[in-house]
């Protein structure tokens, strides 16, 4: 066995109480990696078509990986599953930080949640010793008491926490999970799962980190990546992804009052810029991460406490230009009660702007807000409704079902500004302007997510001298506005390599083409860390069996090719900025489409992986047990 694996699967079940440990067998690590790949395997392997999200039936998986905790830059992030209570299939998210690595050194790598709590409960996980312990005293607290309690309950702040937030509790189906105050799994509503099993914490300290089995060839590409990579001109480092307000807003892409215009007046004022010369006071990371592109913010006379980060790009948008909010102090203020309340960011900003739209268009009254003035650009109302969400109080509870199940039940016409793919909202990145972004949004299987592969501008950058797509074919230059052949291919390539940094744990802001770090050498690292021999050929086989693995699994909870489709306003032309009237043509994203189930394996008219495709790709075993017609 590869000493670099721990090998060691935690299984929780909180209705009994009872904990057992699974091992891992090699070829299955190896098949799959860790996080969204072998989530999937167990999700699909543990989990009955047809349960309820948020019903003690779901089960809660967390991941890490074959190379996670060690020293290599950006292996740090993990993977949390379920079955989502916002969309009604496959929901996972990624997030960075300090828990995983603290995990494995624990001594395990992952932990499977199953049943519920009749109270309150946390894991407290300490070099393999797992309890499970009264959490009564932190249920309702906000996320700083959470944090501050635990680490003098267990006398150590080093202790690394884990925890759903008084929205989980009340199953807000846009709940988030966070570690360590401000690292996030934002997307799919897996906070609402692990409040719906009472389960508020997992806490975790250990002693025996991992080590590579072939420390010479792990060092190698350590030496590789710090002759490679430039701190001091990143700007992931410099300004964090809130570097790119400035230049979405240039390109005429910036989302602005629910995705109707791509220009936002007072983006400057909420830019990455403006914030690194006024309220930024220190540059975070993850473990072992040299890239530090977490913001950090303090604004004394406010009460925004660095503690709880700062706001990423997502944020800055999605409570910003997407709301018509151009106020900086205001977005921290409000970025910090996302932490406190521990809410995904995008989906909150997003079905408030639908909010919005609803109240500038009579659908929604000063009698339904609570006497909120719900016009574009009052950051107080959005600040208020933040709170309101996260308690589900007056309209928040409302708005935490997510924009299309409150858009159903307000009727009126307010679906047509609910703006989500599969029931999740959309993240703040225009397809209108890099048009095979839209791919991305209709094929996720979480629904609408601007990480399921790199974008548009990214592919105008191919060349075949030596550009770190090239290894995988991708050598001429595309047009971010074409949405032609060319351009399925290469999204569904770059999709196989993002796929696999989920599954390895790798972070896409230091991983190719985002940043330094390129195949070849995570290549050699991972098999300097396991002793194995794997090829890229076989790494990116690893993100395209990932992907085919979470079709299936929204296969059998009924979806198809219907839920793959856009909200019309991405139909529509953009109402204003440099591309003002661009639109994408729904006959041509249809196209796309279904030349993508086609590369992919997948039935052209049903959306279903094929019995040939699962056969290539090693896992028809487990579609035979899972998988319905």
């Amino acid at each position: 066995m590869a000493s670099g694996v721990t090998q060691k699967l935690l299984h929780v079940d909180l209705t009994t109480r009872q904990t057992r440990v699974e091992e891992i067998p090699e070829t299955i690590l190896r098949k799959y990696m860790g996080g969204g790949a072998l989530a999937c395997h167990l999700l699909l392997r543990e989990l009955p078509p047809g349960v309820d999200p948020l019903g003690p039936d779901n089960v809660l998986v967390f991941t890490t990986s074959i190379i996670n905790g060690m020293s290599l830059s950006g292996t740090n992030r993990y993977t949390a599953a379920a079955k989502s209570p916002l969309t009604g299939g496959y929901g996972e998210s990624e997030a960075g930080g300090w828990w995983a690595p603290e995990l494995r050194a624990a001594g395990y790598d992952g932990v499977v949640i199953r049943g519920r709590s009749e109270t309150p409960v946390y894991l407290w996980i300490k070099d393999g010793e797992v309890e499970i312990r009264d959490a009564r005293a932190y249920w309702g607290k906000l996320s700083g008491e959470v944090q501050e309690g635990l680490e003098q309950e267990l006398g150590d702040k080093r202790i690394r926490v884990l925890q759903t937030g008084v929205a989980g509790e009340k199953g807000v189906r846009f709940a988030a999970i966070v570690n360590q105050l401000k690292h996030f799994h934002g997307r799919s509503g897996l906070g609402a799962v692990m409040g719906s099993k009472r389960l508020k914490v997992i806490a975790v300290r250990g002693s025996t980190p991992p080590v590579a089995q072939d420390k010479g060839a792990a060092k190698t590409a350590l030496t590789w990546f710090r002759e490679h990579y430039d701190r001091a001109n990143d700007r992931f480092h410099q300004l964090g992804s809130a570097g790119v307000v400035l230049a979405l807003e240039a390109s005429g892409i910036l989302p602005t009052r629910n995705f109707r215009d791509g220009s936002f007046e007072h983006a400057r004022a909420i830019s990455g810029q403006t914030m690194a010369e006024t309220i930024l006071v220190h540059r975070g990371t993850c473990f072992a991460c040299a890239v530090a592109c977490k913001r950090e913010v303090g604004i004394p006379e406010e009460g925004v406490d660095p503690k709880y980060g700062g706001p990423e790009y997502e944020t800055l948008a999605a409570t910003g230009s997407l709301c018509g909010v151009g106020d900086l102090h205001a977005l921290a203020r409000i970025n910090q009660l996302l932490a406190q309340y521990v809410l995904d960011s995008i989906s909150t900003g997003a079905v408030i702007a639908f909010a919005m739209e609803c109240f500038e268009h009579g659908i929604l009254t000063t009698k339904d807000t609570g006497g909120l003035d719900l016009t574009w650009g009052n950051a107080e109302a959005v600040e208020a409704l933040v709170g309101l969400i996260g308690r589900r109080e007056g309209l928040g509870d409302l708005l935490a079902e997510g924009v299309r199940l409150a858009a159903r039940r307000l009727g009126k016409g307010a679906e047509r500004f609910a703006l989500h793919v599969k029931g999740q909202e959309l993240p703040m990145h225009d397809p209108r302007g890099k048009k095979g972004l839209s791919l991305a949004y209709a094929l996720s299987p979480t629904g609408a997510d601007h990480m399921e592969a790199p974008h548009d501008p990214l592919y105008a950058g191919f060349h075949p001298q030596g550009h770190p797509m090239g290894p995988l074919g991708l050598i001429e230059p595309l047009d971010p506005l074409t949405l032609d052949a060319r351009k399925v291919r290469a999204f569904f390539v770059t999709q196989q390599v993002w796929s696999f940094y989920n599954c390895v744990g790798m972070c896409d802001f230091v991983g190719t083409p985002l940043n330094a770090l390129g195949l070849e050498p995570l290549v050699s690292y991972v098999n300097g860390v396991t002793g194995w021999n794997m090829s890229l050929y076989e790494m990116m086989k690893v993100g395209e069996r990932a992907n085919t693995m979470m079709r299936l699994f929204n296969c059998r909870e009924g979806f198809t090719p219907e839920d793959d489709l856009l909200p019309k306003r991405l139909h529509e032309g953009i109402g204003n900025g440099p591309l003002k009237g661009e639109t994408i043509d729904p006959a041509e994203f249809l196209a796309a489409r279904r030349l993508y189930y086609e590369m992919a394996g997948w039935d052209p008219d049903t959306g279903q992986p094929t019995a040939a495709k699962l056969a290539e790709l090693g896992v028809e075993g487990i579609t035979a047990r899972s998988a319905r017609a």
